[in-house]
């Protein structure tokens, strides 16, 4: 691992096969001067940056309008509050008619600055203004850098339904830059480990292996292993979007590892309670527990997640869980079919299935393990 450390030390480009849409995700650590020449590789005629930005990140926003001012005739910019309260209808529709009043057209290019809340709102927002404007996903934080800034999958919450509004809308590249997460409070840090954490139990076992010999290192933000981390969860997600972009196939629905069971946490918990990688965290702990009480894994793979997720100082329990309120949540997911719960479960590390008409009295006894 080590070896595989230093040879991404500098810049690692990882690249989202896409045919005419396939756009490259920059891994570097530091690397303020390299911006405005990696945007201008991918989108030659920018005149017209948006930038909407979390107000959370404010400085680094006008860091990259002052790096970007030099190339672009004209910046608008925007804050947007931090936190999923922003990913509504009433924040989308404010930011449309500001885009609108900036005089932003179909040349416009939105920059997405901040977590996957605003990757995701901001996306939504540039899939739809004009019937679609390119974009940009500049992720501040780990869980958006490896999971919601790849992919396209742009989109707001309903009142009783996370990411139930949206669109499959591709960025022209993604810039991550380590050196934003400096700042980044311990909880936030650490929330996006469980993403991390997921990509070796879904479509990488030996990933899993180094997660379990460095967890430290992460949890400390050493920046090698930070850098590996980050390049080989985009790896595996770009692999997997790749091959079923739309989830057409039901590749893509991997990724929801835990989802299921964590968007319904989220849901009747009140959004805010929990991070999203908390609770993804937690989530993956139900959806291991049903798999084995399925008889679809054994109880080793259920041993070794939960060391590994406590060795990242995430949550493993939730003792507000409510099943009742979690149940009817969990019924409104996109997979389920024909009124039937189904999962996303493990059945060794690295390899996780699709499974339909699950009893919901073993869905209830997973949650129930894990108040």
């Amino acid at each position: 691992m080590e070896s595989d450390r230093t040879a991404e030390a500098e810049e690692k480009i990882v690249s989202v096969d896409l045919g005419d849409r396939s756009y490259p995700i920059h891994i570097v650590s530091s690397a303020t001067g390299r911006f405005a020449a990696a945007v201008k590789k991918s989108i030659s005629d920018l005149s017209h940056a948006v930038l909407i930005c979390d107000q959370a990140v404010a400085a680094l926003g006008e860091s990259l309008r002052e790096q970007l001012q030099p190339e672009v005739d004209r910046i608008d910019s925007i804050e947007v509050p931090s936190g999923e309260p922003s990913k509504s209808v009433q924040q989308f529709e404010a930011l449309l008619e500001w885009m609108l009043q900036s005089g932003a057209d179909r040349k416009s290019v939105v920059f997405a600055v901040g977590g996957g809340v605003i990757g995701d709102l901001a996306g939504y927002v540039a899939a739809s203004f004009a019937r679609g404007v390119r974009f940009v996903q500049i992720p501040t934080t780990l869980l958006a850098m490896v999971d919601s800034s790849v992919g396209g999958k742009t989109g707001i919450n309903l009142s009783g339904a996370k990411n139930m509004v949206g669109a499959f809308w591709q960025p022209e590249l993604v810039w991550i830059d380590t050196e934003a997460m400096k700042t980044l409070p311990d909880r936030s840090y650490l929330s996006g480990l469980a993403e991390v954490v997921k990509y070796g139990v879904i479509d990488d076992a030996e990933f899993f292996d180094c997660l379990e010999r460095d967890a430290e290192a992460l949890v400390r933000r050493d920046e090698d292993a930070l850098r590996f981390a980050i390049a080989r969860s985009c790896q595996s997600k770009a692999s997997v979007v790749g091959e079923d972009e739309r989830e057409t196939s039901g590749r893509r629905a991997i990724l929801n590892y835990g989802h299921t069971f964590a968007h319904a946490i989220e849901a009747t918990a009140g959004y805010g309670a929990l991070l999203h990688g908390e609770a993804v965290s937690i989530g993956m702990q139900m959806a291991a527990t049903l798999a084995v009480r399925l008889g679809l894994c054994q109880p080793s793979l259920l041993e070794r997640q939960t060391d590994l997720l406590k060795r990242c100082q995430l949550p493993i329990t939730f003792p507000a869980a409510d099943v009742d309120a979690m149940l009817p949540v969990m019924m409104r997911d996109k997979k389920v079919a024909h009124g039937k719960l189904r999962f996303i479960l493990p059945s060794e590390i690295g390899r996780v299935d699709l499974v339909g008409d699950v009893d919901p009295v073993l869905v209830r006894e997973a949650i129930q393990s894990h108040r």
